[in-house]
């Protein structure tokens, strides 16, 4: 088991996110954590994955057998559309079968994420664990939270304060780049990915590398043998900029905006480090279906082993036990998490402008 894995493990065994094991019996999570337990909402869902895994893979195969049928016209690039809605819903799986939501057992839960990640996507799975697990652990945290560290957009105004030349130009204006930036991401995934095959064991780094090989040579295979190279690098841009629009839009409304720790003063607990720094999504069917769950991000934060169909049945019970105890819980609809997350980046380049 990689240091990735085995660190998501940690996070995700025991409902919390911290590394150094489950909160203590006395902490203000406690209760909480025992009413969700006493309902269930713990225990694993596999049917209910099975199910929604099959159903996948086998839209999957449907738009490929529709693109081979159509064969080469540029008529096939409509394929892009639905194709990247379905990467996005295999890349739901990898996420949570990092977070073991699938099943308890490491050795299957990494297989199910070797397959929807290195495999089907051409992502690294051991890449998107380590990261993602070291964000929920510390989520906001401009020190230990990697989503907020300075990359090509950055989060509080000390970092623009640090910008120079294009940097500075970026962060001037990422409020309004940031949904045209989403368009690279689907490609900077994979890029990301190869670049830890070095940080990855010896045996590990084979396995990651083999698997998302074989993706770039099936998906160049098919694509090339079905249609001209020139459509084909159409139909490859345009996939892979809806996929990483896609993927942008589901994570986007999670955490922009949202408390950030002071790295210097506060200590909060695994309640206040999770719910502050977390904002919900309402919505109904489509909503969950859209966002893979997310939109129920405080209550995924506080139990990350939480199957994805019991986070809207969680839900009640962790509003409730917030007003309880007086933690503001933060639920807002669709658009207005963009316009806060968007609101946010904006403030943030202010002083440069």
């Amino acid at each position: 088991m990689s240091q990735a894995t085995a660190t998501a493990a940690a996070s995700a065994g025991d409902g919390s996110s911290e590394r150094t094991g489950p909160p203590v019996a006395g902490s203000d999570f406690a209760p909480l954590l025992r009413a969700v337990k006493g309902q269930g909402l713990l225990e694993r869902r596999a049917g209910r994955y099975a199910c929604g895994i099959a159903a996948n893979l086998v839209a999957l195969s449907g738009v490929i057998t529709a693109l081979v049928l159509l064969g080469d016209t540029w008529w096939s690039l409509l394929l892009a559309f639905p194709l990247a809605v379905l990467w996005t819903r295999t890349a739901f799986v990898a996420h949570d079968a990092g977070h073991f939501q699938i099943t308890g057992g490491r050795k299957a839960s990494r297989l199910i994420g070797l397959i929807h990640a290195n495999l089907l996507l051409g992502m690294n799975e051991a890449w998107w664990n380590d990261k993602h697990a070291r964000h929920h652990a510390n989520p906001n945290h401009v020190d230990k939270d990697p989503d907020v560290g300075v990359g090509a957009l950055v989060w509080t105004q000390k970092q623009a304060a640090q910008r120079a030349g294009f940097a500075r130009w970026l962060t001037r204006n990422q409020a309004r780049l940031f949904f045209p930036m989403l368009l690279l991401e689907g490609i900077a995934l994979k890029v990301y990915g190869f670049q830890f095959l070095g940080r990855q064991p010896a045996r590990e780094r084979v396995l990651s590398a083999l698997l998302m090989a074989a993706h770039l040579a099936l998906y160049a295979t098919l694509l090339l043998t079905v249609l001209s190279p020139g459509k084909a690098l159409v139909l490859t841009l345009l996939l892979h900029a809806l996929f990483g629009l896609h993927l942008g839009l589901a994570f986007a409304p999670n955490h922009k905006g949202m408390e950030m720790p002071d790295p210097d003063g506060d200590r909060w607990g695994h309640l206040q480090r999770q719910v502050l720094t977390s904002r919900n999504v309402r919505g109904a069917i489509l909503t969950d279906w859209f966002l893979g769950g997310l939109n129920y991000q405080i209550e995924h934060h506080l139990f990350p082993s939480m199957p994805r169909p019991h986070l809207r049945l969680a839900q009640p019970l962790v509003k409730e036990y917030c007003r309880s105890i007086g933690i503001p819980y933060a639920e807002t609809g669709l658009i207005e998490s963009y316009r806060q997350a968007l609101t946010h980046m904006h403030e943030v380049g202010e002083p440069l402008r």
